[in-house]
């Protein structure tokens, strides 16, 4: 019982800020028009940050890990694999099935999965928890993208738009913050005072700014779900399946591969093996659904499956963590 409320007392702030955001939007409190500018400084000032401290004060061996490298990304394509297979068929083409795996296969680890786990596991969780978030952002995204545009266009098309998303990755802060920090770990180097000082300031700011603003992002994509009747009634119903495997699966998968990988003797921390669990129970990435509609995909459906999974994670993300993390390694209480 003291495990549970530990944890309950880490998780239930986070998604209470969620729901804060959510509500008070839905109510007409936060107007619509705001949103893309607490987007703004989530992405591009106080996440980087944050991301960037944290690579910083992480040894780089840490990050450069290779089998929590190849267990995280065996564990994406094969949700990526599974998810278009079981999901492709009648109204479901190569573009929806392609969204409909991202959104399965990628979790919210920079709005939420960062400075969860570390408020949870400690700085130590930063490093495992940064490596997934590279590999969703540069290589999941990349391929699901790819794979978007096969409906009768052909492996050109679907190169093309492999290096429009490589070019789009390109200018996201999120990995250059990530390999800059990685930079300044390897160099052992010391950040000016008054810098150090700026970019404490905006990464204290990154968790509740980003929560608040992950509520009233999924409140923006009920424009998405409540779409025109004709839409809603050719819309698929596998929405459910794609929440399950996000939830359940995924985590699953994870462990599965990690202790696979330890029997066949590729080194992997158990730590780290643990937080690439967490990582994986985390709910769907916000941004799915509006990368979505960037590429014609059945935004709606995703955005279904992004709210599913985040309101239903508040308890599935406390039963992976009771299953996975021993009592002693969690930092409340302690």
């Amino acid at each position: 019982m003291d495990l549970l409320n530990n944890i309950f007392s880490v998780t239930f702030p986070f998604f209470a800020l969620v729901l804060c955001g959510y509500w008070l939007t839905r109510r007409g409190m936060v107007a619509l028009e705001t949103i893309p500018g607490f987007n703004f400084y989530v992405l591009y000032l106080a996440l980087p940050a944050m991301l960037f401290r944290f690579a910083a004060s992480t040894p780089i061996a840490s990050l450069l890990d290779p089998g929590m490298v190849l267990t995280y990304l065996l564990c994406a394509l094969g949700m990526l694999v599974l998810t278009v297979l079981t999901t492709r068929r009648g109204a479901i083409g190569w573009n929806d099935a392609a969204f409909g795996a991202l959104v399965a296969a990628f979790p919210n680890s920079g709005f939420m999965g960062v400075p969860l786990l570390v408020a949870l596991l400690g700085s130590a969780a930063a490093a495992p928890a940064i490596v997934a978030l590279s590999i969703d952002m540069v290589l999941t995204s990349s391929l699901c993208i790819a794979l978007s545009r096969l409906d009768g266009q052909g492996m050109s098309s679907a190169g093309r738009a492999a290096r429009q998303a490589l070019v789009g990755m390109a200018l996201n802060p999120l990995p250059w913050a990530i390999l800059s920090g990685s930079l300044l770990s390897a160099s052992e180097l010391p950040l000016p005072v008054a810098a150090n000082a700026w970019l404490n300031l905006l990464a204290q700011s990154a968790s509740p700014v980003a929560l608040f603003t992950l509520g009233c992002v999924l409140a923006r994509t009920q424009k998405w779900i409540h779409a025109a009747p004709a839409s809603r009634a050719a819309r698929p119903r596998d929405v459910g399946k794609i929440v399950a495997y996000k939830l359940l699966l995924h985590p699953a998968l994870v462990w599965v591969v990690g202790q696979l990988l330890v029997l066949a003797g590729v080194p992997l921390d158990p730590f780290s093996a643990m937080v690439l669990v967490l990582v994986a129970a985390l709910p769907s990435a916000s941004n799915v659904p509006m990368l979505a509609e960037r590429f014609g995909a059945d935004a709606g459906r995703l955005a279904q499956v992004v709210l599913g999974t985040t309101a239903i994670a508040f308890v599935t993300f406390m039963v992976v963590v009771m299953s996975v993390v021993p009592g002693d390694l969690v930092v409340v209480g302690r």
